[in-house]
């Protein structure tokens, strides 16, 4: 029995565990003459036809028959130790996906957008499908005040008087319509405000690429929103809410 197998079978018979050998070294790696060698905590050099369990906290090198090195087997990792890594990876991860998001979000900005001209246009355009919406408002607030006035007239002949339900109910309608207009009027100067600040956040992003910068080297811009319109979704005016 040559020394290589003369120090195989000892250290086989110090106790390493079968059950770590298994689960942790690869079972192509017997048979074939493979070495496992490392330096454990007291500095002797150990090796083994396996993973050598004194070495699992420190990496093992993996010889071939003639002494050259075919991998580097990593130590073990603690509970603590593994998430850690999981989580380093999770973020890795993300970052990655981040990332490639930037770079399409830009390249489609890019082409929806390959020149100022183009996105001045669809920023007017924007701004005028809302200012459209609030003239609807307008208009549908006005047929309101028309249709209100013949019931105060009414409601007139019945001072410190119970109103008729029917003329309640018209009242009370009249009402709700007009307040869900004021809202909708109200939604709407938000959004012109809106869309002019994300066009104003969008077209310096533009202008840098256009420069020359590299997609998805820039910060990501002010506004969430400008993400659809880079993607080419289309942005619904605020609702006009007729009653």
């Amino acid at each position: 029995m040559n020394r290589l197998a003369l120090r195989t079978a000892s250290l086989a018979a110090c106790g390493l565990s079968l059950a770590c050998a298994a689960a942790a070294a690869p079972a192509q790696a017997q048979g074939q003459g493979l070495v496992f060698t490392c330096v454990n905590a007291a500095g002797r050099t150990l090796t083994s036809d396996r993973l050598i369990g004194e070495c699992m906290d420190r990496e093992q090198r993996v010889l071939s028959r003639d002494g050259t090195v075919v991998r580097i087997v990593p130590p073990s990792l603690t509970a603590e130790e593994r998430a850690a890594k999981e989580e380093r990876d999770r973020k890795l991860a993300a970052e990655k996906q981040a990332k490639a998001e930037a770079v399409r979000r830009d390249r489609l900005l890019m082409q929806r957008f390959p020149s100022e001209a183009e996105h001045t246009k669809a920023r007017v355009d924007a701004l005028e499908d809302t200012r459209a919406a609030m003239k609807l408002s307008e208009t549908r607030m006005a047929e309101l005040a028309r249709e209100r006035k013949p019931l105060l007239d009414e409601a007139e002949f019945y001072k410190d008087k119970p109103l008729p339900a029917q003329l309640r109910q018209k009242l009370d309608a009249n009402d709700a319509a007009l307040a869900a207009q004021r809202d909708a009027q109200a939604n709407q100067k938000a959004e012109l405000d809106r869309i002019a600040k994300r066009y104003d956040a969008e077209l310096v992003h533009l202008k840098r690429l256009w420069a020359g910068a590299e997609p998805g080297s820039i910060l990501v811009m002010a506004d969430p929103a400008a993400d659809a319109k880079a993607a080419g979704k289309p942005l619904k005016p605020a609702s006009t809410q007729t009653r």
